[in-house]
């Protein structure tokens, strides 16, 4: 058998060995997860160890199982939404809202303004709410736990936002073709307005927290740099090729639900390390709230939250009882009987980690002829092995940490 085919553990047990006769070293072979709580039981890496240094390594994913595409390929265009909610649960909305937007361009749907304004809102939120998590729970990983914990319960404030939205949290299946199911109520409003409010002062004193935090700094800087050319060489889009110096964002480049309307800057870093990406996500959440901001101020007046597209847009649940015409539409949608047009699509927003696609074939039936998934943390992941060559162990955490790699985007 060639060598290349051999499992890693093989491979480097032959290395180990050879190694020991050749000059007398004792390397090890270390798992790096799945059961390390730093790799959410989900990776594993088998690395080749000398002492804490890391000399090769390669990861293992699939552990999973999900087969999200294939079964999406097996159910109507409204049933899918909650698969993309478990791709990156940690800004699902961003996922709901993409995927509306690919059958919306498939469609030819113009949603109205007002609408779009909402979509930005949602977006946003969940993008702070992403870049929350990382960063807290890089603070985490370098054993700083209290910016986590004073930060984290602002996730909360927006995932009841959310539920004001839609009635779920997490995994929020949000939105419909053509916006939104249901028009956001004066709570979610308010409770929106808290939060702007309060949480700009909580993120100042997170970020005052670390950024001039000498042992932090000690643990980030320089720990995990990766080149720009590298970097698009692999495929990063997002925080982490901004991180690496190139100005590149879905949202200015191919703007869509009126991002042109908005002002707001798209932060880049130098040095493309785990500081450089631990700074470029703070600076992004607040260009989110401004946006957010600028949002509610130029918001369209009136009520409109959909596109009047009756044959892809459940009728209200009264007129299916009285209204032969809506009892139609609404038994053809549910069904998935709703006609869509023979094409071939790709649609791409700014996902809270990069670049989030969705390339769609139709073939004029009710379920898709092929859907796949541009999930930008199974890019990120094929890089990381590279990036922790000849690091210490305890950077190879926080390497992984900074790159914010979703497991649920893993394995689609």
């Amino acid at each position: 058998m060639s060598e290349l085919l051999l499992p890693p553990e093989h491979r480097y047990a032959e290395i180990v060995k050879k190694r020991q006769n050749e000059d007398g070293s004792e390397l090890s072979i270390l798992n790096l997860g799945p059961t390390h709580p730093a790799t959410h039981g989900i990776f594993q890496n088998i690395l080749l160890m000398d002492g804490e240094r890391i000399l090769e390594a390669e990861p293992t994913i699939g552990y999973i199982h999900r087969a999200f595409e294939k079964i999406a390929e097996n159910r109507p265009f409204y049933q899918i939404t909650p698969l993309t909610d478990r791709m990156n649960y940690c800004s699902s909305p961003i996922n709901n809202m993409a995927w509306w937007m690919t059958i919306e361009k498939l469609l030819d749907i113009e949603v109205p303004k007002r609408a779009q304004y909402l979509r930005v809102i949602v977006m946003e939120l969940a993008r702070i709410t992403d870049h929350l998590i990382c960063n807290s729970i890089l603070g985490v990983d370098t054993g700083a736990y209290t910016g986590f914990l004073y930060v984290f319960q602002f996730r909360e404030k927006v995932y009841e936002i959310y539920e004001e939205i839609c009635g779920a949290r997490l995994t929020t299946n949000m939105g419909r073709i053509g916006g939104f199911e249901r028009d956001w109520s004066p709570e979610a409003f308010r409770k929106l307005e808290v939060f702007l409010e309060e949480f700009p002062v909580a993120w100042k004193e997170f970020e005052n927290l670390f950024e001039r935090n000498r042992i932090f700094i000690d643990r980030t800087v320089n720990v995990g740099p990766i080149s720009a050319e590298k970097a698009m060489a692999y495929g990063f889009t997002g925080p982490n090729l901004r991180a690496a110096g190139v100005d590149y964002d879905v949202r200015v480049a191919q703007p869509y639900s009126s991002y042109e309307d908005f002002d707001f800057k798209v932060p880049v870093g130098k040095s493309g390390d785990t500081y450089d990406r631990f700074c470029v996500r703070n600076a992004e959440v607040w260009e989110s709230l401004s946006i957010i901001r600028q949002a509610l101020d130029k918001m369209p007046a009136g009520n409109e939250y959909h596109a009047d597209v009756p044959a892809y847009y459940l009728p209200p649940k009264e007129d299916v009882y009285h209204d032969m015409e809506s009892l139609i539409y609404h038994f053809k949608i549910v069904m998935g009987e709703v006609p869509v047009p023979v094409d071939e699509v790709y649609h791409a927003v700014e996902g809270g980690n990069g670049e989030l696609g969705f390339y769609l074939v139709t073939d004029g039936s009710r379920t898709p002829y092929r859907l796949h998934f541009r999930r930008p943390c199974f890019i990120y992941y094929q890089a990381y092995p590279e990036m922790i060559k000849g690091a210490l162990l305890s950077d190879a955490i926080v390497i992984l940490s900074s790159l914010n790699v979703i497991a649920g985007e893993l394995d689609a």
